[in-house]
């Protein structure tokens, strides 16, 4: 196709020509064209006119053409000539429309955000919200909704995120209705981010909650600063807004035993449930499945999920934004191992993100989704005699559910076992509950039920046999001989495998392309006698780049957090943090490096680390004492714990420069930063803190506790801390 101008310009050029052949057609014919006349006019009036034409026969040819071609003449056959080189070159053509077939727009799918409406078609009348990070506090709900068809109601697990929570004063158009929230505790006190929206509205609204009830269970941990902060608030805000609690708040402990909190807690808030409704338990307790089995034998592979989180075949074309539900496939370009000695492995990797569009600053997450062993998923398969490449699809029962499946459907059981399922950690007491039908061996059958029961003997059992050897569902199969329950149903029960998550240990400004992460290979042996490994770090230690310039694979998303570096350079900043706490410091370091180039002026850096011992696992020494070298680097205090008779540690050597800590904190206006363990090294930190103030502000305990906390609600204290 030419370009309009061009096509303009080649009409004209045409038109042009034209116009010079027809002129010189004209001029040739005009002189000739007399003469051939007039000699035929001769020819034929000799006959007729006779004298006549003898009388004119001496006129000139000139004369006789003047007569022949007059000014009109001329002026009609250039009128025709335009006319011709109009009508070829500049008419506007009729522009002929296809005749398209009319096609009917489609009516998009509108997603029901309305719980109330939802619960009035199904007649529900117990709806189950959660606030979930790792999948527990939406087990939990799941339970509890199950729960209510044994106790004589109907009950329906609800994200947040998905419905438009403003209606929840509408919760008393739904006759004995009730709404129970499963609220998880993320980071520092903060919102699961399903829950965020809603804990935002919640802040904000007004609305009038009479009549509505409610209960709440919070899933925290006590070794955190802000223990159950999220289940607490929804409880006292609901409170706040007029809506009536029916049950205590309960406050499950994953630093102690989360499951039996929230067991001990459910056994005595469904009878005053039924209490207060006035309602019966049907004593049913027969297993309640959620979905069906429908086996696919003959179906189009390209519609069978592999491995993908949410949209089929993502994992084959990427497409922006990358999520939880959309991981980006990073190639990893380095896998090295850090220590240089030691039972441990300790291991950098760097993941590349070249194309994704993927941001990140330093202090922010990166959450990876592993695999299992494939070992495990072999055996599970073998001791259940199943055939793992068979195609299936588990279909929820509830046809209104927003929940169609329990994970991506269709797949195989492999695929499942692989990606999909928590197969490595310790089932719960409802799992074995469901369990125990398919034992054939009455003992096993009835060891099944007592540590899924709530009696003193049966927690002691599980928590001993279960929990504390560590047994996962390959282990509890393997030792319960009898136990063979169907893989379908198995796979119902398991909870998902969530995605792991680790501090970047790099910073943007220097490594635009890549992601890094630290972490430990974990392996242990339990007291169970078997060798247990952490899911994750013993797939990421296998994810070796080869020399043929094979790189595996890493589905991946960054995940913002508030561990963030002072808004002002010239801020001092603290940062303690022993073993792979170190991580999201070395991205720290790297980004000061980087503004001191830039020719900012750069506050005080100072790091207190802690390692075992010097000549095995001091991570990143050569980086660290180059950073010092350059002046980036103002302070750098190691704790080698183990290379003396006394054990060492990082407030130990905070302790011994508190000074200068005081110094930086109260005069200087420093942000202090700690990362890693929150059940000891945090808190014994964050005790030596408590003291320095103490003695060098010349404060009481409490003075110094509320002052710590202070820094705190300013943003100059900040964890990033894992139990």
């Amino acid at each position: 196709m030419l370009p309009n101008a061009e096509l303009r310009q080649q009409q004209l050029q045409t038109a042009g020509d034209f116009m010079l052949k027809a002129l010189e057609w004209f001029i040739t014919h005009a002189v000739l064209l007399p003469s051939i006349l007039s000699a035929r006019n001769m020819d034929s009036s000799e006959g007729k006119f006779g004298a006549s034409a003898a009388d004119n026969a001496g006129e000139s040819p000139v004369a006789v053409e003047e007569s022949f071609f007059s000014t009109l003449d001329i002026f009609l056959f250039s009128l025709i000539v335009g006319f011709a080189i109009y009508w070829f070159f500049f008419r506007k053509k009729k522009v002929e429309i296809p005749d398209y077939k009319t096609i009917q727009p489609q009516v998009p799918t509108i997603r029901e955000t309305s719980f109330i409406e939802k619960m009035k078609k199904t007649g529900k009348n117990i709806v189950v919200f959660y606030g979930s990070q790792t999948g527990t506090a939406e087990e939990f709900a799941n339970r509890l909704s199950k729960d209510a068809q044994r106790y004589g109601m109907r009950g329906m697990t609800t994200d947040p995120e998905e419905y438009d929570m403003s209606e929840l004063n509408r919760l008393t158009e739904v006759e004995n209705s009730l709404a129970i929230f499963c609220m998880a505790t993320y980071g520092e006190g903060d919102p699961t981010d399903n829950a965020q929206d809603f804990y935002d509205w919640m802040q904000e609204t007004d609305l009038d909650l009479a009549g509505v009830k409610y209960a709440v269970f919070g899933l925290g941990n006590k070794t955190y600063e802000h223990f159950n902060a999220m289940g607490k608030y929804v409880n006292k805000r609901l409170e706040q807004l007029g809506a009536e609690r029916i049950f205590e708040l309960g406050l499950g402990d994953d630093d102690g035993n989360l499951e039996e909190d929230f067991i001990m807690w459910r056994e005595q808030f469904w009878p005053a449930v039924c209490e207060y409704f006035g309602v019966e338990a049907t004593g049913d307790d027969s297993s309640i499945r959620q979905y069906e089995l429908v086996v696919h034998n003959d179906i189009n592979m390209n519609k069978v999920y592999t491995g993908e989180m949410g949209r089929l075949k993502a994992y084959e074309s990427q497409k922006p934004p990358y999520d939880a539900k959309n991981p980006f496939l990073a190639s990893v370009t380095v896998n090295r191992k850090l220590n240089k000695g030691g039972e441990r492995h300790l291991m950098h990797l760097e993941l590349d993100i070249t194309g994704s569009k993927i941001r990140y600053e330093s202090g922010d997450h990166v959450a990876v989704f592993p695999t299992n062993d494939l070992t495990i998923v072999s055996e599970i398969g073998k001791i259940l005699n199943a055939d793992l490449d068979v195609i299936f699809s588990l279909k929820n029962l509830d046809e209104e559910s927003n929940k169609k499946h329990p994970f991506p459907c269709p797949t195989t059981y492999r695929t499942a076992l692989s990606h999909y399922l928590d197969i490595t950690n310790p089932p719960r007491t409802n799992v074995l509950y469901e369990l125990a039908q398919y034992a054939s061996d009455p003992k096993e059958q009835e060891v099944l039920r007592k540590m899924a029961s709530s009696s003193p003997e049966g927690k002691s059992q599980y928590l001993k046999w279960v929990v504390e050897d560590r047994r996962n569902i390959l282990a509890i199969l393997e030792d319960l001989q009898s136990l063979r329950p169907p893989i379908d149903h198995l796979c119902e029960l398991l909870p998902r495998l969530q995605a792991r998550y680790y501090s970047i240990a790099s910073s943007s400004k220097v490594h635009t392309d890549s992601v890094h992460i630290c972490a430990v290979v974990v392996e242990y042996m339990s007291k169970a006698g078997r060798i247990n490994r952490g899911v994750a770090t013993t797939w990421l230690h296998n994810k070796i780049p080869t020399d043929n310039d094979h790189k595996p694979i890493v589905p991946m998303y960054v995940r913002k957090s508030q561990f963030r570096l002072p808004y002002k350079p010239s801020t001092p900043i603290l940062m303690i943090g022993p073993g792979t706490g170190i991580a999201p410091f070395v991205g720290f370091i790297q980004e000061r490096a980087w503004l001191k180039q830039q020719g900012k002026e750069v506050g005080e850096t100072v790091l207190y680390y802690g390692c075992r011992h010097q000549n095995e696992d001091y991570l990143y020494q050569e980086e660290l004492e180059q950073y010092q070298k350059a002046g980036v680097l103002t302070q750098l205090n190691v704790a080698f714990s183990r290379d003396q008779a006394e054990k060492v540690y990082v407030q130990h050597l905070l302790k011994k420069n508190k000074e200068h800590v005081w110094n930086l904190i109260q005069k200087e206006g420093a942000h202090i930063y700690i990362c890693g363990d929150a059940k000891n090294m945090a808190r014994d930190v964050q005790n030596m803190f408590y003291t320095i103030v103490s003695e060098l502000g010349e404060m009481t305990h409490e003075q110094a506790v509320d002052y710590v906390k202070k820094l705190m609600t300013k943003g100059r204290y900040s964890s990033d801390v894992w139990s």
